[in-house]
């Protein structure tokens, strides 16, 4: 018998270069068909899974203005680059069976649906996975302040942040083998101690909402479902 799963409705928080596999830039194929099967999983429990996607493989909005361009300029063409992975998301999800809706800040109806919350409950409640795309639909914030609005605004009981490494750590493991790692954090201590989990907003907007935010890596295929499962090793971030 399947246990219940330990968190019913995720907001699930990819970057854009968890869709590139070994490319330097763009889609690859095979990557983004793992993960939806991995989605899939988790859809098996019986859970209410959400996503929002970066767009940081496709462009990468401050390093272009760190170029010379106007930011706000930058962050638009990056907000359109996370559509495009939404809709690849999308494509990945039905060719597994599972009905998909993406939904835009920015109105483009002839490409996705708008963000109408009622109407993301809505999928939500019909077993649809609901992708949000475009971030906030406005400059200066990120995809990660994004997913933590999201996730307020969908109700959800938990914040996962898919990263490289299964947690957090002090410093980059892959660069300071003497980096500690942590099982637990609370939101102040992420906040104090300048971690960078998800920016200060994303934090902020986690703790007023009462929201775990749980980081864990989306390298070992199959990871999505034992987080669900509360089995993924993990840091989980909260107000305790």
């Amino acid at each position: 018998m399947t246990n219940a799963p330990k968190y019913n409705r995720l907001m699930l928080k990819l970057s854009g270069e968890a869709l590139m596999g070994g490319a330097d830039f763009g889609i690859d194929g095979p990557t983004v068909s793992a993960l939806a099967k991995d989605v899939v999983g988790g859809l098996e429990l019986g859970t209410q899974p959400c996503k929002v996607i970066g767009g940081g493989n496709i462009f990468r909005g401050v390093s272009v203005a760190a170029d010379g361009m106007d930011r706000g300029s930058a962050d638009y063409m990056g907000m359109l680059a996370t559509v495009m992975n939404a809709l690849a998301f999308q494509s990945a999800l039905q060719r597994e069976g599972v009905e998909a809706r993406v939904q835009s800040a920015i109105p483009m109806p002839t490409v996705c649906e708008p963000f109408i919350r009622s109407r993301a409950l809505n999928h939500l409640d019909k077993g649809r996975v609901v992708i949000f795309a475009a971030g906030t639909g406005n400059p200066f914030f990120t995809t990660d302040t994004a997913a933590a609005l999201r996730a307020a605004e969908m109700g959800c009981d938990g914040l996962a942040k898919a990263t490289q490494v299964d947690g957090v750590y002090s410093a980059d493991p892959k660069t300071d083998p003497d980096a500690e790692r942590y099982d637990s954090l609370t939101y102040r201590d992420v906040l104090a101690r300048d971690l960078r989990v998800m920016d200060g907003a994303a934090i902020a907007l986690a703790r007023d909402n009462n929201i775990p935010v749980i980081v864990f890596s989306i390298s070992d295929r199959g990871n999505i479902r034992r987080l669900l499962e509360g089995t993924a090793r993990c840091t989980i971030v909260d107000g305790q």
